[in-house]
């Protein structure tokens, strides 16, 4: 299961009961942030989760309101004993902004490895999340990304038996270890059937509605994105500042046949996004205006 956390929900600059953007996964002890918004390490301690085990940081850009609380989590890790390594995920330009950012926080207990986007797409595999960066259209280099965690298939004890596979090797193929053993290799497929339906996320904020998008966050479980704007009329300053509207976001929800749409990124002028997201279902039924600290759980299918 994926448990899932929007920590901030505000663009541009914080308002009352709204931090900057910044979204937290766990997964298997394993936990990851997308950007780091002014007052992230504070939301993550008011919804109780620990900063300690964020293995992962992916950055969409850097614009300071997705970016700006790094130092101040980067000190709280390293007060928190961490000492593994941590790995940064972003566009290109990536280790020349973290280290002056860090500044402020030179010395830290644990290694950061970086790891830029060079291209169009990449995708990295860390831990147990499959982590799919795509470009989007911003007035810098940004990206958005995909989390899938997949799911292998059931373990077939008549395949194992048929495919000749010692017994004994059943428990660790299931887990996906290839075994050699007197010059005969075992693999997985050979105990189980055909993958099953993992767990999907995409989140995407400021950017205007791409075909990328839609493409990335086909059948997503769940997809963040952002609604700077909600009132009408706001079509105009959207597209001259590369962002998008309730509507827009729908729309892309709806292309993309995703489960659950959750909007983010609000302007500041925005105070009140209920108000405005009755046009929005009625393009994309499941859209809901996401507040801080909304947290879901993501479970993968009953076989």
């Amino acid at each position: 299961m994926l448990d899932v956390c929007l920590l901030g929900t505000g663009g541009m600059m914080p308002l009352p009961n709204r931090w900057l953007t910044a979204l937290m996964t766990r997964l298997n002890g394993s936990s990851l942030l997308i950007d780091c918004g002014e007052g992230t390490q504070i939301a993550i301690r008011e919804k109780g989760w620990s900063v300690h085990p964020i293995d992962v940081i992916c950055f969409t850009h850097y614009h300071g309101d997705h970016i700006s609380g790094l130092p101040g989590l980067l000190l709280s890790m390293g007060n928190s004993d961490r000492t593994e390594p941590v790995v940064m995920i972003g566009p290109k330009g990536l280790e020349r902004v973290v280290n002056a950012l860090r500044v402020i926080a030179p010395e830290l207990p644990f290694e950061i490895i970086f790891k830029e986007i060079t291209s169009a797409e990449e995708t990295f595999q860390i831990n147990d999340y499959v982590i799919h960066a795509f470009k989007v259209s911003h007035n810098i280099t940004c990206y958005g990304y995909s989390l899938e965690v997949p799911r292998a298939g059931k373990f077939q004890p008549e395949k194992a038996s048929e495919n000749q596979v010692p017994q004994k090797y059943w428990s660790r193929l299931q887990k996906g270890e290839n075994i050699e053993e007197d010059g005969k290799v075992f693999t997985p497929d050979m105990v189980l059937g055909s993958p099953r339906r993992g767990i999907k996320l995409t989140y995407c904020t400021d950017s205007r509605p791409v075909p990328s998008i839609a493409e990335n966050a086909m059948d997503s479980d769940l997809f963040i994105c952002e609604g700077m704007y909600g009132e009408k009329g706001m079509e105009e300053k959207a597209m001259a500042h590369k962002h998008m509207t309730f509507t827009e976001a729908a729309g892309l929800a709806k292309k993309a046949q995703v489960r659950e749409m959750w909007l983010t990124h609000y302007s500041p002028s925005l105070i009140r996004p209920d108000e405005y997201v009755d046009e929005a279902r009625g393009i994309f039924q499941n859209t809901k205006t996401a507040k801080d600290g909304r947290t879901k759980t993501l479970l993968f299918e009953e076989d």
